[in-house]
């Protein structure tokens, strides 16, 4: 059986579906799933457009959000800001010691 990579790029087409796919990444609580989410985003909307709206080289915002990267908050945030994204808490209605 011949295979190829899946790329969930294929299937965001459209601010809504971006937007979903972020809130399921950060529900993870994986940090190297919400950067790489966030990358998958970054190459839909355009990395080189999203890169010069965070004030970032297009090579920076790839190594960040890059398997191996590990970005600052401040990158996260100023790639979210770019991209149209906001962060919104929620209490998880678990009990804080």
């Amino acid at each position: 059986m011949k295979t190829r990579p899946f790329d969930p790029a294929e299937y965001l087409d459209s601010d809504e579906a971006m937007a979903a796919y972020m809130t399921e990444a950060s529900e993870t609580g994986d940090p190297s799933f919400v950067a790489d989410a966030l990358g998958v985003v970054a190459r839909v909307r355009g990395m080189s457009e999203v890169a010069r709206r965070a004030g970032l080289s297009r090579e920076s915002l790839y190594r960040a959000l890059s398997a191996d990267g590990n970005p600052e908050l401040a990158t996260v945030l100023r790639v979210m800001r770019a991209l149209g994204i906001e962060v919104a808490a929620s209490p998880t209605h678990q009990k804080v010691a």
